[in-house]
């Protein structure tokens, strides 16, 4: 399994957020450190099976000397995200108010997250208080 380099960082009064040096433009965020190591993970590997979809080429990882050499990637830490396999993403269709819609795509477009991603992250920590 490849592992590439996320770097975690935060502003003042906003949440955790990991970009990748080497996927410029894939981002994500979490409300703690596990939380966007996991949102992390999960936006890596979405992000790559897209350029797969799309036929581009996925590049090798870089060196953390090299990530570190960015300006940009400086004032954060950089943490190994483990690029995994995907389970097959399924289109559902499901009823909720108008309100909520518009409270979840506000917050997803605030954290770096889409409608489905935001869906999926919420879902999976539920399931995982309720096992807790």
């Amino acid at each position: 399994m490849q592992h590439y380099i996320g770097i975690i960082h935060k502003d003042k009064k906003s949440d955790y957020g990991i970009s990748f040096p080497d996927f410029p433009g894939c981002i994500s965020a979490g409300r703690t450190l596990d939380d966007v190591r996991s949102s992390g993970e999960e936006a890596l590997a979405f992000h790559v099976r897209g350029m797969t979809e799309d036929g581009l080429p996925i590049p090798a990882p870089s060196s953390l000397e090299k990530a570190m050499r960015n300006p940009d990637f400086r004032d954060g830490v950089a943490v190994l995200v483990p690029l995994r396999e995907l389970d097959k993403a399924v289109r559902v269709n499901i009823t909720m108010t108008e309100e909520t819609l518009r409270a979840i795509d506000v917050y997803a477009e605030q954290h770096g997250l889409t409608r489905s991603g935001f869906l999926q992250v919420a879902a999976k920590k539920a399931l995982k208080e309720e096992a807790a």
